[in-house]
């Protein structure tokens, strides 16, 4: 394994960070089934950056293995840094195009806790991939500053498709991806392992 890969469980440093934050009061998911991840990524200048990820240890190997099959093919991901590096704020962190994984919250527009409220969930350059929905005839478009990049049939860089690397890597590891699961709405950063997998 490179050394600039590891897996942890959350340590009382760690939850300081998270706690009142990702990991809110209301929060259902045991700490006990989640882990810390640090790991190494191409950033958009072709460097060599540091990330930080909690995810439901249930995808901590997987996710472990994808990044460094991205870190090695040089794939780029502007940063990936603990949401709560952002209060928490999903759309803070996705305007800023950070990549993350766990933050106990709702899915947008309903009652129902995220995939990501359970760190199954990882969003990817969310910024160039945005979530697309309309909610009572009106189209949500998250985050609000990714306008630009509704049209997916425009070529753009850091544009995630069905021949992307991140989705086949995703893919080979059980994982779906929102850019072609639903009808009704398209989540081109997302990408999600279903409950009971």
């Amino acid at each position: 394994m490179n050394t600039g890969f590891y897996v942890s469980e959350i340590d009382e440093k760690i939850f300081a960070r998270i706690d009142g934050k990702s990991y809110k009061k209301n929060c259902s998911v045991p700490l006990s089934e989640l882990r810390y991840l640090r790991l190494l990524h191409k950033d958009f200048r072709g460097e060599t950056a540091t990330g930080e990820l909690i995810c439901n240890k249930a995808i901590a190997d997987a996710l472990t293995d994808i990044f460094q099959k991205l870190f090695a093919e040089n794939y780029p991901i502007e940063k990936i840094r603990l949401i709560d590096e952002y209060d928490a704020d999903d759309e803070l962190s996705m305007r800023d195009n950070n990549s993350s994984c766990f933050n106990f919250r709702y899915v947008s527009h309903t009652n129902r806790i995220s995939l990501h409220g359970y760190g199954l969930a990882v969003d990817i350059n969310p910024l160039y991939n945005p979530y697309i929905k309309t909610v009572d005839g009106k189209k949500i478009i998250a985050p609000a500053n990714s306008v630009e990049f509704e049209d997916r049939t425009k070529n753009f860089p850091h544009k995630i498709d069905e021949n992307d690397l991140c989705v086949k890597l995703f893919a080979e590891h059980g994982f779906l991806w929102g850019g072609n699961c639903w009808d009704d709405e398209k989540d081109y950063q997302h990408f999600f392992v279903e409950m009971g997998r």
